[in-house]
């Protein structure tokens, strides 16, 4: 049984379409004879209508390389004009990538310049600290020190001023006045009232 009873198909499909697959297959082979001989040299035998649809198809098939060249030549240049314009991004984002990490570079530096000034006048404060701590431990003892001589003297001042008083107001002046006539008479009781000081 034959095969394109079969499958129900007519002969001239068949051998159409195995043209249109050989001349797909041979397109560059026939371009290159196109570009540089001129129209490709039919094979003898064949009918003219054989002969126009081989022409037809090498010709719309040269017509389609040139198209597909022509489309493959242009998205070639999109693509490079898109590379490139993906790279001038690239660039500009590295470049602002660069630009922030010199800024946080900066503000680094911003911050140990900070830190360097906190630690200057936490010095400062520590001197200031110790030169008050100095002040006031010398005005505490400059303190108990007048106030201990103050009391030393305003004690004596107020034993000096009391003894006084008793010798006068009190009956104390006239015991030693008393004491001092008798030493008059008596000899050795005068020495012992000059070795305390009362004669």
């Amino acid at each position: 049984m034959n095969i394109c009873q079969e499958n129900k198909y007519p002969t001239w499909r068949i051998s159409l379409l195995v043209l249109i697959i050989a001349s797909f297959l041979l397109t560059k082979p026939l371009l290159a004879a196109d570009e540089q001989k001129g129209p490709i040299p039919l094979p003898s035998g064949l009918s003219k209508d054989t002969q126009f649809v081989i022409y037809y198809v090498d010709k719309r098939f040269s017509e389609l390389q040139r198209e597909m060249d022509q489309r493959f030549l242009e998205m070639q240049r999109e693509m490079n004009q898109r590379f490139s314009e993906l790279q001038r991004e690239m660039d500009k984002r590295f470049e602002q990538v660069d630009k922030r990490f010199e800024q946080v570079d900066k503000r680094f530096e911003q911050v140990d310049k900070r830190f360097e000034q906190v630690d200057k006048r936490f010095e400062q404060m520590m001197n200031f600290l110790w030169i008050l701590a100095a002040i006031f431990t010398t005005l505490t003892g400059i303190v108990i020190g007048f106030a201990y001589w103050d009391r030393r003297t305003i004690i004596r001042q107020a034993r000096e001023e009391a003894i006084e008083k008793i010798e006068k107001e009190g009956r104390l002046q006239d015991f030693i006045r008393a004491l001092r006539a008798f030493a008059r008479k008596n000899q050795e009781f005068a020495e012992i009232l000059k070795s305390f000081n009362l004669l």
